[in-house]
């Protein structure tokens, strides 16, 4: 059964080489997209990978995240006629199961789509504020003052945002694991509302509703299991990025019955990654 994977990288080459590495497999097709705002240079890629032609300069949580993932996924489609899951990546995340049991894996969840997702709503995942106003971090500044100008109407009219062409908003991680079925549909839903879209780019981290959004109004939403199988460990205090896992994270990381990891860094993470390939090569044997 073959498997796609899809690595959104911006930096750390050594990294993301060494992820690249450990799904070199016959039955694993890897693509990368290179943030074209990065210094990444394509032609030290690692060899196995093969690069998204069509590089978007990527800012996080701005829209551009969700395009670039839209590009790459329509050349993976075009390219891959034959796989049964795409798996979205970073290239700070890092495989916990040695190939064969990631096969294994995904064939038990072969029928259902990985991907986090709550309604986003007031008895459920409470982000109403990303989209019911008007957000721009960056652009031009006129840009961002006519967000302001216009979220000072919306208040004094006690009204706010509502998504396009009907769709209820659903939120969650932004990593997941979709079968090429639900990844098709989705496109068509995207391309048949592409209001959605331009209205993500004043969304607040948008790659966290869009895709959500668009499969669960699919027909595979029935398919959806809201777990995208990954250990990441948050800082106390409710901060926006994922703590970088070191040494004392092995332990967890072992039992947590995820598939990949975040964050890892070849140089934060160096004490942690030897003892991580030996776990992991000792699975294998």
């Amino acid at each position: 059964m073959r498997q796609a994977f899809l690595i959104c990288a911006h930096k750390d080459l050594d990294q993301l080489n060494r992820l690249v590495e450990q799904l070199c497999d016959p039955d694993f097709l890897v693509y990368v997209h290179l943030d074209r705002k990065s210094g990444l240079d394509p032609a030290r890629l690692h060899p196995h990978a093969r690069a998204v032609r069509e590089r978007v300069a990527v800012r996080w949580g701005q829209v551009s995240q969700v395009e670039a993932t839209l590009t790459s996924v329509r050349q993976i489609l075009a390219e891959a006629p034959v796989f049964d899951k795409l798996v979205l990546l970073s290239a700070q995340d890092f495989p916990l199961l040695p190939n064969p049991l990631l096969k294994a894996a995904l064939a038990r969840l072969r029928d259902r789509e990985l991907i986090e997702t709550a309604p986003i709503a007031p008895d459920g995942w409470r982000v109403m504020h990303r989209y019911a106003y008007f957000h721009r971090a960056g652009g031009h500044p006129a840009e961002r003052l006519a967000c302001v100008a216009a979220n000072r109407v919306l208040r004094l009219l006690r009204r706010t945002r509502r998504l396009p062409g009907g769709f209820t908003p659903y939120g969650g991680s932004c990593w997941w694991a979709l079968s090429r079925d639900c990844l098709r549909d989705m496109l068509a839903l995207a391309d048949a509302h592409p209001r959605l879209l331009r209205f993500c780019r004043s969304v607040q981290s948008p790659d966290e509703l869009f895709f959500q959004t668009l499969v669960m109004h699919s027909r595979h939403a029935g398919r959806v299991l809201s777990n995208n199988f990954r250990y990441i460990a948050w800082p106390d205090g409710g901060a926006c990025h994922p703590r970088v896992l070191d040494e004392g994270d092995l332990e967890r990381l072992k039992a947590s019955g995820a598939h990949f990891c975040r964050k890892l860094d070849s140089h934060a993470s160096a004490a942690l990654l030897p003892r991580l390939l030996a776990w992991k090569d000792g699975r294998a044997a």
